[in-house]
């Protein structure tokens, strides 16, 4: 049993696969390194396999036909031998000081009468373009250095979601909610963030910069022009999201965390309307159209709460109300830098 898995989803990464996993060696014996090679046409899986034959004790390598990034995470949840779980993607990484402090805190907490279900810790945006940063933390969202349940959390504005960056989950919460990302799908991140949160019950928030975010390559899956392209994948990422969890069904002892979910659905609405409407053609418009038709079948209630969000306001009707929703769009862009 080793106290944490690191899966690192690797797509023709060799160009900067090295840097990532480099990062994760400090953990030491106590970390298992999976690199999922998916389907690589370059040399990631030759690099991959010299990580696993000079660290033969930490790396292990698993090669698969493409299937994607969620894919790749899934391999990593059916093949971890850590009791916690983490995805890095190969073009990020992890701060050495700060994993060491995580470290020690999840090995702490090990024994714990009542198993820590998810660690969180803040994620810093590295951007390429202005050679800028951008922490995002939790300070008073969370209590810091405890041991802590829904009911003690604060409200989280939209800018400091909970994203994969941030979250190291017991790796039986991911496999005890039947976790499968869906193949060939970007944006599945949002997912598998999203649906374990209901059965966490203990969470720890540590105010340190672990996670770096590496944002500003023109092939990100995050890049403007590629979200617009691959916008059917988003509405795909959304409707799953819409059904994975009952969030009128939760209990009262997660009342905020109800509200917490109910937010970041508003804002996949949100991300989902805006680029169709960036697109602007009649097919994208049917596409929003028939989006939040199926969010009034499926949940009247829900659909209400969208409607009179943020997500609503990227849903004006008309050339008016498209042009009103992207200007709103590009104020939060310049403010936030989100991609």
């Amino acid at each position: 049993m080793k106290l944490i898995t690191f899966t690192v989803p690797c797509y023709n990464s060799a160009a900067y696969m090295s840097h990532c996993v480099e990062t994760l060696l400090p953990a030491g014996e106590e970390a298992e390194i999976i690199l999922v090679d998916d389907g690589s046409k370059d040399d990631t899986g030759r690099i991959a396999d010299e990580f696993a034959e000079k660290y033969p004790d930490i790396v292990r390598v698993i090669h698969q036909e493409n299937g994607g990034h969620g894919e790749g995470v899934n391999q990593g949840i059916r093949n971890a031998r850590g009791v916690y779980f983490k995805v890095v993607d190969s073009d990020d990484w992890l701060d050495t000081d700060a994993l060491q402090k995580v470290m020690a805190t999840l090995r702490e907490h090990l024994n714990d009468e009542k198993p820590l279900d998810l660690l969180m810790a803040n994620y810093v945006y590295e951007h390429v373009a202005d050679n800028t940063q951008l922490v995002v933390d939790y300070k008073g969202i969370l209590p810091e250095n405890r041991v802590f349940g829904w009911q003690d959390i604060g409200h989280f504005p939209q800018n400091k979601n909970i994203l994969m960056h941030s979250v190291i989950y017991r790796t039986e919460v991911l496999r005890a909610c039947k976790l499968e990302l869906p193949k060939h799908t970007f944006y599945v991140d949002n997912i598998f963030v999203y649906q374990p949160l209901p059965q966490v019950e203990t969470i720890y928030y540590m105010n340190l910069d672990l996670y770096r975010y590496f944002i500003g390559r023109e092939d990100q899956s995050v890049n403007e022009k590629n979200m617009i392209k691959r916008v059917d994948q988003q509405l795909r990422v959304t409707r799953i999201m819409m059904k994975a969890v009952n969030l009128y069904d939760l209990p009262v002892t997660q009342d905020k965390l109800r509200a917490y979910m109910l937010n970041y659905f508003c804002m996949m609405m949100a991300i989902s309307s805006i680029f169709l409407t960036l697109d602007g053609s009649e097919d994208a418009l049917r596409k929003r159209s028939e989006l939040w038709a199926d969010l009034k079948a499926h949940d009247e209630r829900l659909y209400r709460r969208c409607k009179f969000s943020v997500a609503g306001a990227c849903n004006l009707p008309g050339k008016l109300g498209g042009d009103i929703s992207i200007g709103g769009y590009r104020i939060a862009q310049k403010i936030f830098k989100f991609n």
